[in-house]
């Protein structure tokens, strides 16, 4: 008691004393030494010139920067920030508003002095809801793209067609400069494999994602941020890539930057042919069946080429207020050839064989519309910032079918000619407000994100005249809208070696569909089934908390420990109750009462320094999610017209499943020539459900 009376008498003695002095404003920023980018949360601290005693301070903010009050005088001022130097500046007159300019902090090292690192080199920086890998020249060559220096990033694997993943997991969540972008919108990734790599700044693993972040993808969120040239004139750049199988690509960059606006570019073209192979295997044992195994040998053929622009403007209100434009388009025009090599049995005996061929075309364009507003009040850190983007997307595909068959007679079977059409439209729109409170920080904002897909689904097929009709039972309109509205809150603060992060994020999601069959709605039921929900507006509430904790063990070592909860919500293809077929035997029906599935994730990790010549990373994860969706098959009483039962996939709320693993990572620089870097992550994956009883 006496202690607690004791400290409450000494702080409000100086909270009089501050009532009573003349305050003014120290401000600066605070930066990494080699690779110049920003410390959030490093903490500034005024201190009394002989007892040292602590006068005021406060954290930087995401830009690196600060700005407090001061009571006039002279004082020492104190930098620090975990794993990093503490840089302190003696007996610095504070009697006017002050601006100590750029600060720059290197990391704690005995011997800096021996130690030679270009600022070309990868680092890796631990902070409490991320690592954050500035990217050097060691994970990117001259002519390499974004996707190829992701795949040098450790914990991220990139395969032959661009698709990403972490930590094993390919559901993650792609963010361009913190925020979503048509770059990595739509669900493809292509244009990533145009963009340039030395055009990234850095790419932010958040394998446990604070409050901030939408709560979409249960593996995480990968944050890629850009470079900025924010030299005055004019600069650009001109890049091109060509690999075997077929893969080039020419990206042209230009920046001009005068004291008001800052115009920028980029201009991409790209083309490859990233082929494919699968194979099937169905075994009957219904009564139904008339043959025991049927296979089916695929062999995908593709040629794809894409174009893009990306083009932007900057205005400099004045030196507190900013407003950027930007607009982005893509054009794809992808050609495809599937051939399906099929052969039945009975027994062990081949009963026949027929060659479905698929030509598909494809036409893509997307164009999205940006603005982004920024506001910085009088105190450091203190900041507004808005963003409101409006994308549309249209993908029109055409896929002739032609299925004959070759043994035991020739004939031909089916001839198919199907036309999809999907249009996509999508609104978001978000504000975050920051304010510091004196060595915390208070963060809260609201988004929403709203989505439109329209996809109009037209089948013809050959009839007993040879003439190709409307086929009624399938052609069908489906409207889908996936709306999520967020509010998040989430605060911070350090104590000594100590530091944490606290969030709180509620979702409102509206999963909504509307079908409109082309033909009569009873033969529709009768083919996707009575219980289906043709029409559905599925609404639901969630909070998904976080936690992030970092504490500093020695000089260059600390420990973190995260915890977040994710939400997987199903997209349109996995909604749309009318099937869509791959071949006359297999169909994918979609399932409109198909919920989010959940997980929850906590992550150990691990950091240690020696100097800037070595740093170690490690980390130990485990997640489960629940409500997964797994894909299964059944019968679906049907035959085809030479007797094979028609199997349909569906996707339903079936497992729960688990995932654990470890991971290390590496990076040596030993000398200004030489710089390693290595990673290993292993991990385990545990799934469990149950249907019908199997």
């Amino acid at each position: 008691m006496i202690l607690k009376l004791k400290a409450s008498i000494a702080f409000f003695f100086l909270c009089t004393l501050s009532i009573f002095a003349q305050n003014v404003k120290l401000s600066g920023k605070v930066m990494e030494a080699d690779q110049n980018f920003p410390l959030e949360y490093a903490t500034v601290s005024v201190l009394k010139t002989d007892s040292k005693e602590t006068v005021s301070g406060t954290v930087t903010n995401m830009d690196g920067e600060f700005k407090f009050d001061v009571p006039k005088g002279f004082y020492d001022v104190k930098i620090e920030y975990i794993s990093f130097e503490t840089k302190i500046l003696e007996n610095v007159d504070i009697s006017a508003n002050k601006n100590l300019g750029t600060v720059k902090l290197g990391y704690k090292a005995a011997d800096l002095d021996e130690v030679v690192v270009t600022a070309e080199t990868t680092t890796v920086d631990v902070r409490l809801d991320k690592k954050i890998y500035n990217i050097g020249k060691d994970l990117t060559t001259s002519g390499a793209s974004i996707s190829d220096a992701l795949a040098n990033v450790p914990s991220v694997d990139v395969d032959v067609e661009g698709e990403i993943s972490l930590r094993g997991n390919d559901n993650v969540r792609i963010l361009i400069n913190g925020k979503p972008s048509a770059i990595a919108g739509f669900g493809s990734t292509d244009v990533l494999q145009q963009l340039p790599a030395d055009a990234i700044e850095r790419v932010e693993v958040i394998t446990s994602p604070s409050a901030r972040y939408d709560a979409e993808g249960t593996a995480g969120i990968l944050n890629i941020i850009l470079k900025r040239d924010k030299t005055l004139g004019f600069n650009g750049s001109i890049r091109g890539s060509l690999g075997t199988p077929l893969k080039q690509s020419v990206s042209i960059n230009a920046n001009a930057r005068t004291e008001k606006f800052n115009f920028f570019t980029n201009l991409g073209y790209s083309k490859n042919k990233p082929d494919g192979n699968a194979y099937f295997e169905n075994n009957f044992t219904s009564q139904n069946s008339t043959f025991d195994k049927v296979t089916e040998d695929r062999d995908y053929r593709r040629h794809r080429q894409n174009y893009n622009a990306n083009i932007g403007s900057t205005y400099f209100i004045n030196d507190t207020t900013q407003v950027t434009f930007s607009y982005f388009t893509r054009f794809g025009d992808n050609e495809n050839k599937t051939f399906n090599d099929t052969y039945r049995y009975i027994a062990d005996d081949l009963d026949s064989r027929t060659l479905r061929t698929e030509e598909d075309s494809r036409d893509q364009n997307s164009h999205q519309f940006a603005l982004n507003f920024e506001k910085k009040y009088d105190h450091e850190g203190h900041k507004l910032t808005a963003d409101v983007q409006y994308s549309i997307d249209n993908n029109e595909k055409e896929n002739y079918i032609l299925e004959d068959q070759y043994f035991p007679s020739q004939s031909n079977i089916a001839t198919e000619d199907l036309n999809e059409d999907k249009d996509k439209k999508e609104f978001l729109v978000q504000a975050d407000y920051v304010l510091p409170m004196g060595e915390a920080q208070f963060e809260a904002g609201i988004r929403g994100n709203y989505k439109n897909e329209k996809t109009d689904y037209v089948l013809f097929t050959k009839d007993d005249n040879n003439d190709m009709s409307l086929d009624e039972s399938v052609s069908n309109i489906f409207d889908y809208d996936r709306n999520v509205t967020a509010v998040y809150s989430q605060y911070g603060n350090k104590f000594g070696n100590f530091s944490f992060l606290l969030g709180l994020r509620y979702e409102h999601t509206q999963l909504k569909g509307e079908t409109t069959p082309y033909g009569d709605i009873s033969d529709i039921e009768d083919l996707v089934g009575e219980d289906v929900e043709l029409n559905f507006n599925n609404k639901m509430d969630d909070v998904f908390p976080t936690v992030n904790l970092t504490y500093e063990l020695t000089e260059g070592q600390n420990v973190t420990l995260g915890y977040n909860r994710r939400i997987n919500r199903p997209h349109s293809w996995y909604i749309n109750p009318f099937p869509s077929r791959s071949s006359r035997t297999n169909i994918f029906q979609g399932n409109p009462s198909l919920a989010p599935a959940y997980s929850d994730a906590f992550d150990i990790g691990y950091l240690k320094r020696w100097g800037k010549v070595l740093t170690l990373t490690g980390s130990v994860y485990y997640q489960k999610e629940t409500d997964s969706f797994e894909r299964v098959q059944e019968e679906t009483g049907q035959t085809t017209t030479d007797g094979i039962p028609i199997i349909r996939s569906v996707p339903i709320n079936l497992s729960s499943n688990e995932r654990y693993g470890a991971e290390l990572g590496l990076l040596y620089n030993p000398a200004s020539w030489i710089r390693l870097n290595g990673s290993i992550n292993y991990f385990r994956f545990k799934n469990k459900g149950d249907f019908n009883g199997g």
